[in-house]
């Protein structure tokens, strides 16, 4: 299995707080794709963790994507794509500190968008992923 994280000379690379943000493209071989639906800020239990506080969410959505990936083997390394979809754009660009703990990690490929609103009007970011495993 092989990841390779292409940053094109002739692409601007974007930059916020000194976090690049994401890979502009993933060339990934390998056998097995792993798909984590979109995660929303819940806990186990399914409570909302930081009712309408983008900040605790990325930390609660980056530690749900973690958990997930790990019921397949698979790591935050793994990661080769995500879509976040926010209700504020500007906000989340406040805290790209707290998504760069996590999907800093592997840089995957990404896009964001925002979005009028999620499935419960507390819930502000939600993020889907795609890694990739050698089996």
């Amino acid at each position: 299995m092989s990841i390779e994280k292409i940053q094109p000379d002739k692409l601007f690379k974007r930059n916020v707080g000194g976090h690049v943000l994401y890979s502009h493209v993933v060339v990934a071989s390998g056998e097995k794709l792993v798909f984590v639906s979109g995660q929303l800020a819940r806990d186990k239990d399914g409570n909302i963790v930081g009712p309408r506080d983008m900040r605790a969410q990325i930390k609660q959505v980056g530690e749900n994507l973690k958990n997930a990936l790990e019921a397949a083997g698979a790591t935050l390394h793994d990661l080769v794509k995500t879509t976040t979809f926010v209700t504020d754009i500007d906000e989340f660009f406040k805290h790209v500190d707290v998504r760069h703990d996590y999907l800093g990690v592997g840089l995957p490929a990404s896009t964001t968008v925002e979005v009028r609103r999620l499935s419960h009007p507390d819930l502000v970011v939600e993020i889907e992923a795609m890694a990739l495993l050698k089996e």
